[in-house]
């Protein structure tokens, strides 16, 4: 009966001076659990990028660029391997805050946050941001937002577009400066959105909250082929998915990073396989949820692809 069973089982073996490919590579001999998952993402992204028939979308939610992921992202985009970028405002806030040249510090969870406060620290979990970050961020926002002429109409990727222009290094300039669309339908809920509603009070400048989607359902109808790769999932990840919900066709490649359960009926959990129920990815897609923490899944993953890719 054993040959019913499947592929066995082989321990894994980690020697001094392992490639990262290699080290996933064991891990997919193991197979199990979260181990294996990452080992069959690695193999559907590496299709994706190695394609160049698909357009390649980018979902990045949750605190990634405060917890050191955002030069990943930076990279890929350099390099070619985003096409359509969908970020949360956080991200792009925090994007900002290290373009211009402030930090984030590692810090603990384990604190006095009423102290810290008093302080004029901020913590996103063991990360921590001085209060001065924003004030700098405030004039450069604000310097930034001044450019542009009163009684325009500008969309949101053309306003992350405008900003990243005006920057040299990270996930925005890198977009800009490839014609990458970043798109972030929720840029309100943001400190970018909030320096947009200072700015807004003394100024007639108006954003298109709408004036994305022609362009964005353009590159979902337009797409031979289409692949998604979505760390953590919310607005970024239903802005994708929904947008090729519109079509007649569906991802044929979906990589998801995500620490959220399904069974509490939230999209930052749902399976790729929910999302076939829905055909926002195709019955034979190549597609895996790896679970864990995107700040371990997302540099392995990405460092293993492309070492097997070659750049």
């Amino acid at each position: 009966m054993e040959h019913e069973c499947g592929t066995p089982v082989e321990q894994a073996r980690v020697r001094a001076g392992m490639t990262v490919n290699e080290l996933v590579s064991e891990m997919g001999k193991a197979g199990a659990y979260n181990a294996g998952s990452l080992f069959k993402a690695a193999a559907i992204l590496e299709e994706m990028l190695s394609d160049e028939s698909t357009v390649k979308f980018f979902g990045l939610a949750g605190a990634m660029v405060p917890g050191g992921m955002g030069g990943i992202v930076e990279d890929l985009i350099r390099d070619g391997y985003i096409d359509v970028l969908v970020s949360t405002g956080a991200n792009l806030t925090h994007d900002v805050i290290e373009a211009i040249g402030c930090r984030h510090y590692h810090g603990s969870e384990m604190c006095d946050d009423v102290e810290l406060f008093e302080e004029e620290i901020n913590r996103i979990y063991d990360v921590y941001l001085p209060s001065q970050a924003f004030i700098s961020f405030e004039e450069f926002m604000q310097e930034t937002f001044g450019e542009i002429e009163d009684g325009t109409t500008i969309s949101i990727a053309a306003m992350c577009r405008h900003i990243g222009e005006r920057l040299d290094s990270g996930i925005l300039a890198a977009a800009a400066e490839a014609n990458i669309p970043v798109y972030c339908p929720a840029l309100q809920d943001s400190m970018i959105g909030l320096q947009y509603w200072l700015f807004n009070q003394t100024h007639k400048v108006t954003v298109d909250a709408f004036g994305d989607m022609n362009r964005m359902l353009d590159a979902c109808f337009t797409a031979e082929r289409a692949g998604a790769l979505l760390v953590g999932g919310g607005v970024p990840k239903n802005y994708i998915f929904q947008s090729m919900l519109m079509t007649p066709k569906g991802f044929e490649y979906a990589v998801q990073l995500t620490g959220d359960r399904p069974d509490l009926g939230g999209l930052s959990g749902a399976t790729l396989d929910e999302a076939k129920s829905w055909g926002k990815v195709t019955g034979k897609a190549g597609a895996q949820t790896v679970y864990g923490d995107a700040t371990i899944t997302l540099p392995l993953l990405i460092a293993a692809v492309r070492e097997r890719i070659g750049r």
